[in-house]
């Protein structure tokens, strides 16, 4: 089985990957002010969730 790649998806799904790209990083400055302002578990866990989605479209995982 070959190594996901991006390119070879079809342009819709594409189109979304690269929107969700380049959204993640102001709802992560976002949500990350707000866990440091208001910490509830509901915050702790989607600052998680986004950091992790963060790391992997640096890391080029997705």
């Amino acid at each position: 089985m070959s190594r996901f790649y991006r390119y070879r998806l079809p342009p819709w799904c594409r189109a979304w990957l690269f929107a969700i790209e380049t959204a993640i990083l102001p709802v992560m400055i976002f949500q990350l002010f707000r866990t440091i302002i208001f910490p509830t578990t509901l915050d702790v866990f989607l600052s998680g969730i986004i950091i992790g989605i963060f790391f992997a479209f640096r890391l080029k995982w997705i």
